[in-house]
């Protein structure tokens, strides 16, 4: 776990920009942006980082602190909240958030950049880069025969 700067500590008042968690924070850079500056992170507990690293295993319940961060000054915050109502946007509550938000131009186009759906993720879960290589594997059936064929490509 990365410690979080001290500006970036000075922002979160100790507490996770999402749900307000006063305990052990992690900083999570908001993608495609590379966290050099601290306008480019967010300060999350280990919930809402886990949950937002796999947006799959989300509990709904816990992001209904949306509702708050969404209207966050920070734009990284606004990103975040903005990609996980988006992956909350089969509940109705965040269908509703989602009608309420607002961000400005160059926000909307960071927030729609990678969008959390857009993230590939390997066969052991590790998010891929740009410039990764990668082996695709499809079963092939074989009329007439009792086995299956592997075609691979790279």
């Amino acid at each position: 776990m990365s410690l979080l700067s001290t500006e970036l500590t000075a922002r979160c008042g100790g507490a996770c920009e999402i749900c307000g968690a006063k305990t052990t924070l992690t900083p999570y850079i908001v993608a495609p942006k590379t966290g050099n500056s601290v306008d480019e992170q967010v300060a999350l507990c280990t919930t809402c980082n886990d949950q937002v690293q796999s947006p799959e295993n989300a509990d709904t319940e816990h992001w209904r602190c949306l509702n708050d961060s969404m209207w966050s000054p920070v734009a990284a915050v606004q990103v975040l909240s903005y990609r996980m109502l988006n992956n909350l946007s089969d509940q109705q509550w965040a269908q509703d958030l989602l009608g309420m938000m607002y961000l400005d131009e160059e926000t909307q186009e960071w927030a729609d950049a990678l969008s959390s759906s857009d993230v590939h993720r390997d066969s052991n879960g590790n998010i891929l880069q740009t410039g990764d290589t990668v082996v695709l594997i499809k079963d092939l059936d074989v009329k007439g025969a009792n086995f299956t064929a592997k075609e691979v490509q790279q």
